[in-house]
């Protein structure tokens, strides 16, 4: 059909691991399915472990639903820049503090979600720490539902997917040994 490319190997069955056409960059290598699963494993328990926090200290669920989307793409390429240490906790917390500050300038609304996303993703690209999912946790922060302040419960939160990038580095190296 036209339009259609021929596939020409399972290379085309990893298009959503593909860097884009033009960019300087390879290919996440793909692991067997053993080791997609151990990666994929500390994400998940490790957001089961978030939830578990928000549960007995907050009633806000879906304020931490980024650190899930900062989970996955841990595991989708734990070696990319957007999900280092540094990107991670830079990005989430002056997002968290950003909606926050929207929040209390503005009250909760469409124009404290707005000034939170803008200021957000212009001081991650200022300080070169671009995560998109804390984008999101701006506007989480800004639409605040209920009476309760989150910043310290989700600054743990945070840590714990520190916890995480540091088990996917060893289980990388581990699977690159043994494998």
């Amino acid at each position: 059909m036209a339009g259609e490319t021929e596939e020409k190997g399972p290379e085309h069955q990893r298009e959503s691991l593909k860097p884009i056409e033009g960019a300087n960059r390879s290919l996440r290598r793909r692991l067997n399915l053993k080791g997609e699963f151990t990666l994929a494993l500390l994400p998940t328990l490790t957001v089961l472990a978030v939830f578990l926090l928000v549960e007995a200290f907050s009633n806000q669920r879906l304020l931490f639903a980024s650190l899930a989307s900062s989970a996955f793409l841990i595991y989708l390429d734990p070696e990319h820049g957007t999900n280092t240490t540094r990107t991670l906790v830079l990005s989430q917390m002056m997002a968290a503090f950003v909606g926050f500050g929207s929040l209390l300038a503005l009250g909760p609304g469409y124009s404290a979600a707005g000034l939170a996303m803008v200021v957000a993703i212009t001081l991650m690209i200022f300080m070169d720490a671009v995560h998109p999912p804390a984008v999101s946790t701006s506007l989480a922060f800004s639409f605040k539902a209920g009476p309760e302040s989150n910043l310290a419960v989700f600054g743990l939160a945070v840590a714990i997917v520190v916890v995480l990038i540091g088990l996917q580095r060893l289980t990388l190296w581990l699977l690159a040994r043994y494998a």
